[in-house]
């Protein structure tokens, strides 16, 4: 049944994908399947344009094949279309004659388009399951991301404010340090002026003792 419902709207050609093996079960799944980004496996941004998809086409015709109904209804009526489909006629007279072909199994327009609406809706339904699975897979793959680069923004700028006031005390230590090291020049320029004016001074004062001394001896020699 399913690839009778998907030969109702896909025309197989040689250039399309054959199935690997004609004993391969449709899986139907309850909420399509999205794949996950690996971010690490390309650098481009670039969305690619949207394209027919073999695995989502599974998943639809597999959800008209679980709702399809009973009785000759919509899809019936689409396979005598596409079997009109190879004859030479335009669609006014090809869809008039699958539906007289159509009235003879019981259906009428009504129930045609009440039938169209039903699959419409069921396929509304899986648009819905996917667009929530989107969501889950962009609340894991992209919002928690999202978040942790705020965080990380956050950090990165909190970071930046501590470098800046870092900077801030750097300049102030090295401003402080070369007064102080000023301040240690000209102690040591005045400890060392100091040191030699009491050396000069101390000489001066001993070298006029020596040589009293030494002029007592001289002139005035020595008792005993």
């Amino acid at each position: 049944m399913f690839d009778k419902i998907k030969s109702l709207f896909i025309v197989e050609t040689e250039d399309t994908p054959k199935k690997a093996s004609k004993t391969t079960p449709v899986v139907q799944k309850e909420v399509p399947e999205v794949e996950s980004v690996d971010s690490t496996s390309s650098t481009s941004n670039e969305i690619p344009a949207g394209q027919v998809s073999n695995k989502f086409n599974k998943v639809l015709f597999g959800a008209l094949e679980k709702n399809n109904l009973e009785g000759f209804d919509y899809l019936e009526f689409k396979q005598s279309l596409r079997s009109l489909s190879k004859m030479p006629m335009d669609d006014a007279t090809r869809f008039q004659s699958a539906f007289a072909m159509a009235q003879t199994m019981g259906a009428t327009t009504d129930k045609l388009i009440k039938g169209a609406d039903h699959y419409l809706k069921v396929l509304q339904q899986e648009e819905q399951k996917f667009a929530a699975a989107v969501e889950n897979q962009r609340a894991s793959q992209i919002g928690g991301k999202e978040g942790t680069i705020k965080q990380l923004d956050t950090a990165i700028q909190k970071k930046r404010q501590q470098l800046v006031a870092l900077e801030k005390e750097i300049k102030s230590h090295e401003a402080q340090k070369q007064k102080i090291a000023k301040e240690i020049s000209g102690a040591k320029v005045k400890i060392e002026k100091t040191k030699r004016d009491f050396k000069v001074t101390y000489l001066n004062i001993v070298g006029q003792i020596r040589t009293d001394v030494e002029n007592i001896k001289k002139y005035l020699g020595t008792k005993k």
